[in-house]
């Protein structure tokens, strides 16, 4: 599978997974954790992380999967999830408790754009960018070695 469509597929399951998050964060941040938003996104975003899980391992890198490798591959998936979820998380964090976006120090609205364009806004595109080169590289790496380049005499 070339470059492109692999990055494609992992865009379509990252996509999926973002409106996982926005779903679960929502409805656990309007009916159980109003007070702890931080919270309620990292909950969502361990739900997200399962998910992904299964649909980048059966759909990005359906390729990659042998018998032996499965056992690595949920063990590095969980660890690189685990640093990408902290990332996600990370700028939400500093727009409520670091910078003030909360109320009543700003208003319900203003609070609620800071936190959507923190966390799954910024958020979401530090952590797709970590989870790509780590997935790619350490967790579903190929198993081609690129052929030595033999210059030919002229």
């Amino acid at each position: 599978m070339n470059t492109a469509s692999r990055v494609m597929k992992f865009l379509g399951v990252g996509g999926f997974c973002f409106v996982v998050t926005l779903a679960v964060n929502y409805l656990l941040k309007y009916l159980f954790l109003a007070d702890h938003p931080t919270t309620a996104f990292l909950i969502a975003n361990c739900v997200a992380t399962v998910v992904s899980y299964v649909l980048t391992r059966q759909v990005t890198f359906n390729d990659r999967n042998t018998t032996f490798r499965k056992r690595v591959q949920i063990a590095g998936f969980t660890v690189v999830s685990a640093i990408g979820i902290v990332i996600n998380s990370a700028p939400l964090y500093a727009s409520r408790w670091i910078f003030g976006f909360h109320a009543p120090q700003v208003t319900f609205l203003e609070q609620e754009i800071a936190d959507f364009i923190s966390g799954p806004i910024i958020g979401t595109l530090l952590a797709m960018a970590f989870r790509w080169w780590a997935l790619h590289k350490f967790v579903f790496p190929s198993d081609e070695k690129e052929p030595l380049k033999v210059k030919q005499p002229a």
